[in-house]
């Protein structure tokens, strides 16, 4: 049913040809591991016999020997040479989550011991892998034998089991116990013993600590760790930084030999079964059809920049052109890795330094809670160790271990560094390699290693005089060297102004956060009795009627969230807010909304992970102009201009383009938004609290169909419309280009997916398993054809 016999073979095959291939290189370590692991689905073994699935989980370790002994035989029978027989020993790997969900080091409570659990978490320490002693072979000169000794520690999975004769029968009067480690010199008759090394074996033993993730880790508490047992063929997959799932058995170590205790705590290990290394980018984002059709819906917006600049942190008046940078940083540029091995980064870092009270905090707050990934520290209570790497020692073994910072944990995702004037300048100088090559490098205590850190940077500084001097100048101001500023993409400098008119607005704003409103009501002040954007409710009320027709949205989705920038105009509540329409709406227009923190969040990730935008004709002789232009104005500077700068534009217009969900980078818009970014951040050292000067109003709106109801089902359904017109000429063309084994199954999956209206689970694909199957699915992602979510596919 399952074809697990033609797995093993399979298997066994591309071992002993991998092998054959390393024949030459007998030193190589990796040619001496003669261990193929054949992998099993436990959903295979849960739909072939439930209670076997349960008893599987209950008592692991019996099970697995018996999976490993029924695979040894049918390895032997495709073997012929009795030899090779004897020298593979087939490994079984448990794939697959055992319960809906990975569980987190957090979760491994008493109830979990000698049970079968699947962890998720981080490598934060990593040992170096060794050789532990399995058996011993002794040579006696006296009486010319040999003698041998076997080795069982607390992590030996087979302790406790019953002892197996030759001929594979369980003898359930022995058990297999812990033995002692002395090692033997003489044999009873006191007569000397040598070692005979050759004869000896040994396996690989390496010790890993599992942190739990950083994103998921509760408010206010530590991350909980747990310590992971590799061996055998799973050493050396792993390193510090890794995100990665382990299916293995839960298990507390007691002392061997005679340690007496007085405690009745005992240090609890995983001994590990299958590893994963899991996706930087994934999230716990889930994609429906209709997220991805308003995600291409809204794509088509001229001022998609401004709609997502104001979707960030809408509770903070003003700084629209900062926002719009945390969005283009979230989104990220292209990373490049060139044929020479050279490495051009992609992520975007931002310093912003100005005076206290001006929401520097409060903005680094907001893109930590829009960022998949992000690991905050303050430059007071962190130092360059802990944020780079630092080389511990274990306290068990005492060996040397190397342990992840804090920009290694947080590789592919954003760093936030409050504080960061306060950071010593040896720490600051530590992050220098970081920013630039992304990478960590460590040689101390003869330990040498190279260490991913792909992270974004986004730091906030105060000035030297605690409040920004207008009379010096701005390096005077920053105290920052020139070396450390160059690797910033964006440095803006935040001014309080003293203006009445922007302190009213600012007041106007804040007090509009401060009223009541009830859960699930977003930032808008709490309308009585009223039933807008209340998705829960199914009722429908005169209220709701009333209401302005800009404000009724689709109940099915949760796009659109009322902005704080403006009060709300209705006629029951006009005589509250008639003095705040005078100063913040003067045309007595409505303002635009927001989109939702959850929707802004599955936006900026599909624009990320999805499109990857080159560099037009006309792009690149926008950008060397332009980059001509900054350096001959290096007077009025506040960022040293340097090649850097023209790496800034290019990442820019990138990840404007990854913004418009476009394949190429245009000169316009994608590189005239990114000048006038860059040129804001280089040019004008006040950014004030101004609004944006790109709304647009309703009457605007309206021409576009983009707010009201009636004109946005109109453009959707245009979009729909010729969203199905290239679905059909792509589908003709599609088919009749694919041909022979891979192109039948590229069609198989595409009309699945259309018969289940473009939706439809990996599980429900009826393929056959294999790498046609995935080379199938990779290529139709590359031809933006599908987009596959966890277990899910959508057809785009």
């Amino acid at each position: 049913r399952f074809r697990y016999s033609d797995r093993i073979a399979s298997c066994i095959d591309e071992h002993l040809q991998r092998n054959n291939k390393l024949g030459a290189k007998t030193e190589d370590s990796s040619s001496t591991k003669k261990c193929p692991r054949i992998r099993i689905r436990v959903g295979d073994i849960r739909s072939f016999h439930s209670a076997l699935a349960t008893a599987l989980f209950a008592f692991p370790l019996q099970h697995l020997r018996a999976l490993e002994m029924a695979a040894q035989e049918v390895a032997n029978d495709h073997l012929a040479d009795s030899k090779m027989q004897q020298q593979l020993s087939i490994k079984v790997a448990l794939v697959g989550p055992l319960l809906a969900s990975p569980s987190s080091p957090r979760d491994l409570i008493s109830n979990l011991l000698g049970r079968l659990v699947c962890v998720e978490g981080v490598a934060t320490k990593v040992s170096s892998a060794k050789p532990k002693l399995v058996k011993s072979v002794h040579y006696c000169e006296a009486t010319k034998r040999h003698s041998d000794r076997i080795y069982v520690d607390a992590t030996d999975a087979h302790l406790g089991l019953h002892e197996i004769d030759k001929e594979g029968r369980e003898l359930f009067d022995r058990f297999i116990n812990i033995t002692t480690a002395v090692y033997p010199t003489k044999d009873s008759n006191n007569n000397p013993l040598s070692t005979e090394f050759g004869l000896s074996e040994y396996k690989d033993h390496q010790t890993i600590t599992l942190q739990e993730m950083p994103e998921r880790a509760p408010m206010g508490q530590l991350p909980r760790s747990v310590d992971l047992i590799f061996e055998g063929d799973l050493v050396d997959k792993v390193k510090a930084g890794d995100r990665i799932q382990i299916v293995g058995v839960y298990r507390a170590i007691t002392p061997g030999g005679n340690v007496q205790t007085t405690s009745a705590v005992f240090r609890t290990v995983i001994l590990v079964n299958h590893v994963q290394i899991v996706g930087h980018a994934s999230s716990n984002l889930s994609f429906t059809k209709d997220d991805v059709s308003e995600i291409k819906a809204l794509s088509k917006r001229s001022d998609i920049l401004s709609l997502l600049g104001r979707s960030v942190a809408p509770s903070i008046h003003g700084h629209d052109k900062i926002k719009q940078s945390l969005a283009l940083q979230l989104l990220s540029g292209v990373e490049r890795n060139l044929a020479n091995g050279t490495h051009l980064r992609g992520d975007i870092n931002i310093l912003m330094v100005g005076d206290p009270s001006t929401a520097k905090s409060q903005l680094l707050r907001a893109a930590m809670q829009l960022a998949p990934l992000s690991i905050s520290t303050s430059g007071k209570g962190s130092s360059g160790v802990g944020l780079t790497a630092a080389v511990t020692s274990d306290p068990d073994t005492r060996e040397r271990r190397l342990e992840a910072g804090a920009m290694v944990l947080a590789d592919r995702g954003l760093v936030c560094i409050d504080e960061f004037d306060k950071m010593s300048e040896a720490d600051r100088v530590s992050i220098h390699e970081v920013m630039e090559q992304q990478t960590v490098t460590i040689a101390k205590a003869g330990i040498h290693a190279t260490l991913n850190a792909r992270c974004s940077v986004l730091a906030a500084a105060n000035p030297v005089y605690g409040q920004y001097d207008r009379r010096r100048r701005p390096q005077e101001n920053i105290g920052l060297p020139d070396s450390l500023l160059s690797r910033f993409d964006l440095l803006f400098v935040v001014l309080d102004q003293l203006d009445p008119s922007v302190d009213r607005r600012i007041a106007s704003h804040v007090l509009r956060g401060h009223r009541y409103r009830r859960p699930g009501m977003g930032l808008g002040p709490e309308l009585p009795g009223s039933l807008l954007y209340n998705n829960d409710s199914d009722d429908e009320s005169d209220t709701e009627d009333d209401a302005p027709e800009i404000l009724r949205r689709p109940k099915k989705t949760n796009v659109w969230l009322r902005s704080n920038q403006h009060p709300f105009t209705h006629n029951n509540h006009s005589s509250i807010l008639i003095a705040e329409e005078d100063e913040d709406d003067e045309a007595g227009e409505p303002t635009d909304d927001v989109l939702s923190q959850e929707f802004l969040r599955k936006y900026l990730h599909f624009a990320k992970s999805r499109m990857e935008p080159v560099l037009t004709d006309e792009a690149r002789e926008a950008i060397a102009s332009r980059y001509a232009e900054m350096r001959s104005r290096q007077d009025e500077r506040t960022l040293p201009v340097t090649a850097r700068s023209l790496e800034t534009i290019i990442r820019l217009a990138s990840a404007h383009a990854k913004a418009r969900l476009s394949p190429t980078v245009d000169a316009d818009p994608d590189v005239s938004v990114a000048m006038g970014i860059l040129g804001f951040a280089l040019y004008h050292e006040q950014t004030g609290t101004s609004t944006s000067s790109t709304t647009t109003t309703k009457r605007e709106r309206d021409e576009i169909g983009i707010i009201t109801v009636p004109s946005a089902q109109k453009a959707r359904t245009l979009d729909d419309d010729a969203v199905v017109e290239d679905l059909v000429e792509d589908e003709e063309e599609f088919l009749v280009d694919s041909n022979g084994a891979l192109g039948k199954v590229k069609r198989q999956i595409w009309e699945a997916l259309t018969k289940k209206d473009g939706q439809i689970e990996l599980s429900e694909l009826g393929l056959v398993d294999g790498a046609i199957k995935e080379k199938a699915l990779e290529e139709l992602e590359n031809e933006q054809r599908i987009y596959r979510s966890g277990g899910t596919l959508f057809q785009i």
